[in-house]
């Protein structure tokens, strides 16, 4: 009997430390703050990526199918809807030029979020990514004509062309 009030003490007293500010060091005091101008991002670790290279020598329907797998396969959500929709509508009209501008675009900076940031306008795009797919990019994401965008688009659409 004894026991068990014990530990019910116990455990109570632990569920308050968890609820009380992070004074004794029991429960962090770093926690999600966005782009707080407190944060000083010392936390912040960015993973180096090997830095793109353009391969001037890819036949053109090679590099339609990886930027369209590279569209779908992104390192956030809203990333892989976006772009594999923007895909999916302009990348066989593309010419060489606007291919070689988006394989730049979606394959040199290492963080997704700074893409879906440009493409939303919620922060300027950097002169070396500015230009026609960008504001391509731009206008999709928009999306003036109210379209249901929750998930990528099926491959079927590629079964079709090919028949």
């Amino acid at each position: 009997m004894l026991s068990s009030i014990v530990a019910k003490r116990l455990l109570t007293g632990m569920c308050q430390a968890a609820w009380r500010p992070a004074i004794t060091g029991l429960v962090s005091s770093r926690g999600y703050r966005g782009d707080s101008p407190e944060d000083t991002k010392v936390d912040l670790i960015e993973i180096p990526l090997p830095p793109w290279k353009e391969n001037p020598s890819e036949p053109i329907d090679i590099k339609r199918r990886r930027l369209l797998y590279e569209s779908r396969k992104r390192g956030m959500l809203e990333n892989c809807i976006l772009l594999s929709l923007f895909a999916k509508r302009y990348l066989n009209t593309m010419t060489e030029n606007q291919l070689k501008q988006y394989d730049r675009l979606i394959n040199e900076p290492s963080n997704d979020w700074d893409i879906y940031y440009w493409a939303t306008e919620a922060q300027p795009t950097p002169d070396v990514y500015q230009g026609e797919v960008m504001d391509m990019l731009k206008e999709f994401t928009k999306n003036r004509n109210h379209e249901q965008r929750l998930d990528a688009p099926s491959l079927e659409y590629l079964e079709k062309e090919n028949q």
